[in-house]
């Protein structure tokens, strides 16, 4: 009798082979089909039960080229490419940092787990499932701990922070937060990038009072980011923080304080054009569409919503808050003369 195929070894190692090497090249290449599962579901299967098989190290080289091809797809807001990515770029940077025997290619190759991880955290984040979430950033407090580099550590802390205050321990994860910026205040005449690094951190802690309901420190924090802002010199990082950041931070906090005028207000102060990320222009419209709904305005909160999905059609597929917001317009009485409503809904997975 024929031995079934799940059973023969042969074609075990063969398929094990064939998943075995990914090699940079094609890490930059077309997106990944979505075909045989969900790519976020995929990304928290490995996450859960890292798969115990040596995976094939990087060069250090091509461990930096990788990673920059997982940050560019979050950059664009590419979430199910970031999630297909990952689980192989996790697996083969863990057996690059196994196999270095230097102090420095480890600390290099820490810093880049930890960064990985940092976008796994903000992509679990995205897409509301806070116990990986959790579980991504402690694994990057860890490499970033292990790297030894100052602003690794921030970073890191930072997301740590967004975890915490999102699993309700919102005073624990500002104190966190502004402990951090606090470390790294010595170090701000050293380069933008220290600049930076704080003032991100002071935009985090600002949100994280908002949340809390305390206005005034959330006010004092974000003025103190903007005064940052205005200190980092045109270069890579101020594309990461600069006054147009702290006005999306703007955006945010009064959203969540209530003030859905003043969110908006503060929203037409800002060119969506001149925000160079596509993560972060997405996600200002995606605020933009959460202040209207909040404010009970059914049309513009969909004009806003089409706007996030031609920036990142991901960006409405994949993150919760937008799900229920479409949900809200589908079911309004006025919900006939939103044109294309149905259409959007099924597009970004919303039943109809």
């Amino acid at each position: 009798m024929t031995k079934p195929e799940e059973d023969d070894p042969m074609r075990r190692r063969t398929l094990l082979a064939g998943a075995g090497g990914l090699a940079v090249g094609a890490l930059a290449g077309g997106g990944p089909a979505y075909g045989a599962g969900d790519p976020i579901r995929s990304l928290g299967a490995a996450l859960l039960n890292p798969p115990i098989a040596n995976a094939e190290p990087f060069s250090l080289d091509e461990l930096r080229r990788a990673v920059a091809v997982v940050r560019s797809a979050f950059h664009q807001a590419k979430y199910g490419d970031v999630a297909a990515l990952l689980p192989k770029v996790l697996a083969r940077t863990t057996a690059t940092r196994a196999e270095l025997d230097s102090t420095g290619g480890v600390a290099v190759a820490n810093r880049h787990l930890a960064e990985l991880y940092t976008l796994t955290t903000e992509l679990m984040i995205k897409v509301g499932n806070d116990r990986l979430a959790w579980t991504a950033a402690d694994r990057a407090l860890q490499a970033a701990d292990s790297s030894g580099d100052l602003l690794t550590q921030a970073t890191t802390r930072r997301s740590w922070g967004i975890v915490l205050r999102r699993s309700g321990q919102a005073d624990t994860a500002r104190r966190l937060v502004l402990d951090t910026a606090e470390a790294l205040q010595p170090n701000l005449h050293r380069g933008p990038e220290h600049l930076s690094g704080y003032g991100t951190l002071l935009e985090t802690a600002a949100y994280t009072a908002a949340v809390d309901g305390d206005r005034d420190t959330a006010k004092a924090l974000i003025t103190e980011a903007a005064d940052a802002a205005a200190r980092v010199a045109a270069g890579p990082h101020a594309a990461a923080f600069n006054p147009t950041a702290v006005g999306l931070y703007q955006v945010s906090i009064a959203r969540v304080l209530g003030d859905s005028g003043t969110a908006i207000e503060h929203a037409r102060r800002i060119d969506p054009a001149s925000i160079p990320v596509v993560e972060r222009r997405a996600r200002y419209f995606s605020d933009v569409a959460r202040a209207f709904h909040q404010w009970g305005k059914p049309e513009q909160c969909y004009r806003a919503l089409l706007a996030a999905e031609h920036a990142s059609p991901d960006e409405v597929r994949y993150r919760p808050a937008i799900h229920r917001i479409t949900e809200s317009l589908v079911r309004h009485p006025n919900a006939a003369a939103l044109h294309g409503l149905t259409a959007f809904a099924r597009r970004t997975g919303v039943p109809v």
